[in-house]
C-alpha cells in the first residue's frame, strides 16, 4: 500500500499499522519519496540514514503488542532538538558540527514511544526570525507557493508537513515560532503551558519563553503528539512537577474575543474578514461570544523584544568561541572572540544580541528591563482575570496570509510585527493553538489563513475540545 502522506493523519497511519493494512517501512518510504520529491523547499536540513532501521524496530513493537499511538509515525525534528548523535546547529553556523551527546526530553520520549525520525528541519538561526530566511544554510519556502515564506522560525518543520513529508512535526514556540508557520502553512500549531513539556535538550534563546509543541495535521494529531511529550522532567527546573494539580477541566463554551485590540492593529482585510466568518460559525456551533478588553495586550510586542533579546544576550554569551563551536584564531584572546562571535553569528542574531546587551546594562536596565518585567506580571493579571468570564480568547493567529520571501527582510520591525497576536500567549505562559481557517486568494495563489485559541494554564484539554468542534463547522479538517 502506498499512502497518501500528504492527506495521511496520526491517527489514521495507527489504525492501518495496527492492523497490518500497511507497514511502518512503507510509511517511511513514502514518506521519504516526498521529501526527495519536495527537496526545493528547503525544508530539511538532513534526512537521516538510519529511517529504514528505525523503521524495522518500530515495527517490532507493533508486532510483539508493544505499540503506542507514535509507533512507527514518520516526525520531523527542529534543528534545535537534540538528538544524541546527530548534529543540532540551530541552523547556524556557529553550531554547524556540533553533534548532540544526549537525546532532549522530548526526542527522548518519541523515541520511546517508537516514533520514526524523518529528519532535522531548517528554521532561523538559533530560532530568532519569522520567516525562515535567517537560516544560515537556505532558505525554506511555503508548499502553498514557493514564493512565500512558511514563517517561523519552525518554518522548516511546518513546511515539511504541509508537504506531505513527515506525519507530524516538533517545534518550539518563543512569541510564536509555531503558531505563526503553522497559519501560514495550512497546519495545526500547539504552543503548550510553559512547563509542561520540558525544555531539558533544546538550544535556548530565551529561556523563560521558549517552549517545545507539536505540528499537526487535525487538532486530534496535535493532542496525540502533546500527550506523548508532556510530562515532569527533573533535568529541568521550569518543569511542572508529576503530582502538580491540573484544574478540572471544564468544556469550552464562552469565547473572549478582544475587539479593540484585534481591530486597532493594522490586520489585513482578509484576515479579519475571515476571522469574523470563523467567530459567527463557532456562534452557530452554539458558543457565546463576548467581547473583551484587554488593552494591555498591546503592550505585549514592546514588551517581548526588551524581555527576549535580554534573555538571548545571556543566553548566547556561552558561544565564544572557546568551549565549543565555530573558532577563528585571532591575535590573542578578545580578537578570539569578536572574530568567532562576529563570524558565526549572522545578522539578526547580533541584532538581537546588541540589543539585549543594551537592554540589560548599567543605566538601562531598569529603564527598560525592570518596567518590561513589570508590564509582563501586569499582562498576565489582565490575562487571568478575562479568563474569569470566559473559557477561551480568540484572536487571528497572524495580522497578514504569509508574504513573500524578501518582503520584509530589509525592515525587521515590520517582521517584528508579525508576532502582534502571538507574543502575549508567550509572556504569560498559557497555551495556545492555531487551527488552519480558511484561505486567502493572492497573486493567484490559495495561502492558508489561522484562527488563535488561548487557554488559561492547563487548559489544553479546552482547546483541543474548541478546535475539534471549530475543525467541524469550518469544515477543514485536513489542509
Amino acid at each position: 500500500m502506498t499512502p497518501d502522506t500528504k492527506q495521511l493523519t496520526i491517527k489514521e497511519a495507527h489504525e492501518l499499522l495496527i492492523s497490518k493494512k500497511m507497514s511502518v517501512l512503507d510509511l517511511a518510504e513514502a514518506v521519504l519519496k516526498v521529501a526527495d520529491e519536495t527537496r526545493d523547499l528547503n525544508a530539511y536540513l538532513e534526512i537521516f540514514s538510519d529511517v529504514r532501521a528505525q523503521a524495522e524496530t518500530a515495527q517490532k513493537m507493533i508486532d510483539s503488542g508493544n505499540a503506542t499511538m507514535m509507533t512507527g509515525i514518520p516526525i520531523a525534528i527542529k534543528d534545535n532538538i537534540l538528538i544524541k548523535g546527530r548534529i543540532a546547529s540551530a541552523s547556524s553556523k556557529m553550531l554547524e558540527n556540533y553533534t548532540a551527546t544526549y537525546d532532549a526530553f522530548v526526542a527522548k520520549k518519541l523515541r520511546k514511544a517508537g516514533a520514526v525520525f524523518i529528519g532535522r528541519t531548517n528554521m532561523d538561526e538559533f530560532a530568532m526570525g519569522g520567516s525562515t530566511e535567517n537560516s544560515a544554510f537556505r532558505v525554506t519556502k511555503n508548499p502553498h507557493d514557493k514564493t512565500r515564506v512558511p514563517g517561523g522560525s519552525s518554518g522548516g518543520s511546518a513546511s515539511a508537513l504541509s508537504a506531505g513529508a513527515c506525519l507530524g512535526a516538533l517545534g518550539t514556540d518563543t512569541g510564536g515560532s509555531i503558531r505563526q508557520p503553522a497559519s501560514f502553512c495550512g497546519v495545526v500549531g500547539l504552543k503548550p503551558t510553559y512547563g509542561s513539556v520540558s525544555r531539558s535538550g533544546l538550544i535556548s534563546m530565551a529561556s523563560s519563553l521558549d517552549q517545545a509543541g507539536p505540528f499537526a495535521k487535525t487538532v486530534e494529531d496535535a493532542e496525540i503528539i502533546f500527550d506523548c511529550i508532556k510530562g515532569h522532567d527533573p533535568m529541568d527546573s521550569t518543569s511542572y512537577p508529576a503530582d502538580f494539580v491540573h484544574p478540572k477541566f471544564r468544556s469550552p463554551k464562552v469565547i473572549g474575543v478582544p475587539t479593540e485590540f484585534v481591530y486597532a492593529k493594522s490586520v489585513d482585510e482578509c484576515v479579519l474578514k475571515n476571522f469574523e466568518e470563523s467567530i459567527e460559525q463557532m456562534k452557530k456551533a452554539g458558543y457565546e461570544v463576548k467581547e473583551i478588553s484587554l488593552p494591555s495586550l498591546a503592550h505585549g510586542l514592546s514588551v517581548y523584544y526588551i524581555l527576549m533579546p535580554a534573555e538571548v544576550s545571556s543566553n548566547l554569551a556561552r558561544f565564544d568561541g572557546v568551549r565549543y563551536g565555530y573558532h577563528v584564531d585571532g591575535t590573542n584572546l578578545l580578537e578570539d572572540y569578536m572574530r568567532s562571535r562576529g563570524e558565526g553569528f549572522g545578522r539578526e542574531v547580533r541584532r538581537r544580541i546588541l540589543l539585549g546587551t543594551y537592554a540589560l546594562s548599567s543605566g538601562y536596565y531598569d529603564a527598560y528591563y525592570g518596567r518590561a518585567c513589570a508590564v509582563r506580571e501586569m499582562l498576565k493579571k489582565d490575562l487571568e482575570k478575562a479568563f474569569e468570564g470566559v473559557d477561551i480568547i480568540a484572536t487571528p493567529t497572524t495580522p497578514t496570509p504569509a508574504f513573500k520571501i524578501g518582503e520584509k527582510s530589509s525592515d525587521p520591525l515590520q517582521m517584528y510585527l508579525a508576532d502582534i497576536f502571538t507574543v502575549p500567549v508567550n509572556i504569560a505562559g498559557v497555551p495556545a493553538i492555531s487551527i488552519p481557517s480558511g484561505f486567502a486568494d493572492e497573486d493567484g495563489a490559495k495561502l492558508p489563513l489561522g484562527i488563535q485559541f488561548i487557554a488559561p494554564h492547563f487548559g489544553e484539554s479546552a482547546l483541543f475540545s474548541i478546535g475539534k468542534d471549530f475543525e467541524k463547522v469550518r469544515g477543514f479538517t485536513n489542509i
